[in-house]
């Protein structure tokens, strides 16, 4: 195991590359972590209007409603935030793989591709996830404007 100064320049530009996509992964788990804490802001918001008992039962039943809402689109950020933290744990892996395999010529190839691949497939995941709840809450909210509208 005789590894040179020069030899260890070459692993770390290797495994560089996808350190560049756990900055695009952050990024994505910032925006997602913003969007559960606005969810939970809300159905905070609501609950202090729930307990406040001189609210209309028709009140009542449209807090309901949205809180329901609110919890469905919270569980989507969830599993989009799980997603995004399994790819970034596979990117980590990913970079330590590919300087390990340079380093010490361990012929991981087949193990550094399945890892990429999981990572891109959880992001993907992420990404519908995140998708899907902006569509549910758009949808929500086209509802609520079409009856204010309506009166």
């Amino acid at each position: 195991m005789d590894i040179r100064l020069s030899d260890i320049g070459h692993i770390i530009q290797l495994s560089i590359a996808p350190v560049f996509l756990l900055t695009g992964v952050g990024t994505n788990l910032l925006v997602l972590t913003n969007r559960l804490a606005r969810i939970i802001d809300r159905s905070r918001y609501l609950e202090e209007k729930l307990e406040n008992r001189d609210i209309s039962t028709e009140a009542e039943k449209k807090i309901r409603l949205e809180a329901g809402i609110l919890f469905r689109r919270a569980r989507k950020i969830n599993r989009a935030i799980a997603l995004s933290t399994l790819c970034a744990l596979f990117i980590c892996i990913v970079v330590a793989s590919l300087f390990l395999d340079d380093a010490f010529n361990l012929k991981i190839n087949t193990m550094i591709a399945m890892l990429f691949v999981s990572a891109m497939v959880s992001l993907t995941g992420s990404f519908i996830y995140l998708l899907r709840e902006i569509l549910m809450a758009t949808e929500f909210l086209n509802k609520q404007n079409w009856h204010l509208h309506k009166s």
